[in-house]
């Protein structure tokens, strides 16, 4: 989804956004009802969490401190097991879709090396250009497990209408 200014080369290398820390393990993927029976029949020993009417990975701890988790579905050789069938947080990923005072935005998580040293008005472009912001929020609208709440520092982007 985010081809344009993403090269799947630098996320294969880079793979920050399938490792959470004890801090930011709020941003585990949602996955939706579709994708989990996929998920389900290919990987059944697959552990998953609820979130409201979805569910997220149960992510694997990656340190004998528990301060590191994986997404189960790394393979640290190859990549996302899951291909390009990912879930929606994963496929827009760093652009994240958030709650703030009452209002759904799009910001970015500056923890990506590749987007974080983009200017700030490519990355408002890359939102409008084939109406990106708007599938982002039309996602949001049917499934708003998806949405997370704000978190300072993330910088907005976008607000919705």
């Amino acid at each position: 989804m985010l081809k344009n200014i993403l090269s799947g080369s630098d996320c294969a290398r880079c793979r920050i956004c399938c490792v959470f820390d004890k801090y930011d393990i709020w941003e585990t993927p949602v996955v939706s009802d579709e994708l989990y029976g996929r998920i389900i029949a290919d990987f059944p020993e697959t552990e998953f969490i609820s979130k409201g009417s979805s569910r997220i990975f149960k992510c694997i701890p990656d340190d004998e401190k528990g301060e590191l988790y994986v997404c189960p579905m790394l393979d640290k050789a190859s990549g996302c097991r899951l291909g390009d069938s990912k879930p929606f947080d994963c496929r827009i990923w760093p652009y994240r879709i958030m709650e703030l005072g009452g209002k759904r935005v799009i910001s970015i998580a500056s923890i990506c090396p590749e987007m974080y040293n983009k200017p700030l008005s490519q990355l408002v472009n890359e939102l409008e250009e084939n109406n990106l912001s708007e599938k982002i929020f039309s996602e949001a609208e049917k499934n708003p497990d998806i949405i997370k709440p704000y978190q300072e520092g993330y910088p907005i982007l976008k607000v919705e209408r």
